[in-house]
């Protein structure tokens, strides 16, 4: 190559654009290395140790980047830490952020929809929510979402239970009266029916609202109720180890603009690591269910778990109350509502 020649190249390949991140970037033929960025509200650690779920994200990063032979690499933002919890799901939407791992059902504001993702009683077992991805409800959620500029790449489910200040909630007459954190429009209805006065906040907020007293009880995932180490407010535990009567359906999502832009072939990667990262998820999240149980006896709090007649009894209040409300908001809440009970 000729010193001119070479000028000539070296000034097209400073033109040309850098892909720092996806979003509104396109990809140029010089363009050798994606970045991305995954936001989460969760507690940051390593790889090996902390919270699974900025775990999973790590493990997926290392391995997509691996088997992308480093065309693609990512950097993870725990604790909020590039964006408030709630503006995550929208950010996606837009393209102004490429991943993040949160609740789906944080954006039930804005997408009806998305509160199938914590509607209690539908899911009893992490088996049942596993086969939704295959099943026609996950094909019609993840129809949905993608018409919402959203692309599911890991199906991540965890069991619920109840951390209380004072006595456990175990039975629907235990809430009434007390101020309780459900997490989602449907788990809020259950709770007013049941006699509660209902909080609303992300769960990395119920810490500071159960040490003032601001909440009497939090609904969360067991790995929150360690993460954000609400052992140390709480007083008691009703566990979701055996028997819950919700679980959460917490995904891996990436923004479908972004997605869209790269290569067939790192999107088939990602796509298949996501998958892999499931059963990670599963195994992480039971063996969650039963670790809280002794971080929270350790800790001195009473720890109870659910049976069968207990769970009918929430679910027999869901069903005339969340799943009602819930069917009536439009017409795909309500096909969702009536695929998902096909899984029952």
């Amino acid at each position: 190559m000729t010193g001119f020649t070479r000028r000539n190249f070296l000034g097209t390949l400073a033109a040309a654009p850098l892909m720092t991140g996806m979003a509104g970037l396109p990809v140029t033929a010089w363009a050798q290395t994606t970045n991305l960025k995954i936001s989460h509200q969760f507690p940051g650690g390593t790889i090996n140790e902390g919270d699974f779920r900025d775990r999973l994200v790590r493990v997926f990063a290392q391995q997509v980047s691996e088997r992308t032979k480093g065309a693609l690499k990512f950097e993870i933002y725990p604790g909020s830490s590039l964006m408030k919890t709630n503006a995550q799901f929208s950010a996606m939407r837009k393209g102004a952020l490429d991943m993040s791992l949160v609740p789906l059902n944080y954006a039930g504001g804005e997408v009806p929809e998305t509160n199938i993702g914590l509607m209690p009683g539908l899911v009893t077992s992490y088996q049942q929510g596993a086969s939704w991805k295959n099943a026609e409800v996950g094909k019609e959620l993840a129809r949905i979402l993608g018409e919402k500029g959203i692309v599911v790449v890991s199906w991540i489910w965890q069991a619920g239970g109840v951390a209380s200040r004072g006595k456990p909630i175990v039975d629907p007459a235990d809430a009434k009266g007390m101020k309780v954190r459900g997490g989602s429009r449907e788990m809020d209805l259950i709770l007013k029916e049941a006699g509660a006065a209902v909080v609303t906040l992300p769960s990395n907020e119920i810490y500071a609202a159960m040490q003032t007293g601001a909440m009497d009880a939090a609904m969360t995932s067991s790995t929150s109720f360690m993460s954000f180490r609400l052992e140390e407010v709480a007083k008691a535990l009703t566990t979701g180890r055996d028997k819950a009567y919700w679980y959460m359906f917490e995904p891996l999502m990436m923004s479908k603009a972004v997605f869209e832009k790269l290569p067939k072939d790192q999107q088939a990667v990602i796509m298949a690591v996501g998958a892999d990262m499931e059963q990670f998820a599963m195994k992480a999240a039971q063996a969650d269910d039963v670790a809280v149980a002794q971080v929270y006896q350790k800790a001195g709090a009473k720890v109870v778990d659910l049976n069968a007649e207990v769970v009918k009894k929430w679910q027999d209040i869901a069903r005339n109350t969340a799943w009602k409300d819930f069917a009536a908001r439009n017409a795909n809440c309500a096909k969702l509502l009536s695929l998902a009970e096909k899984t029952l």
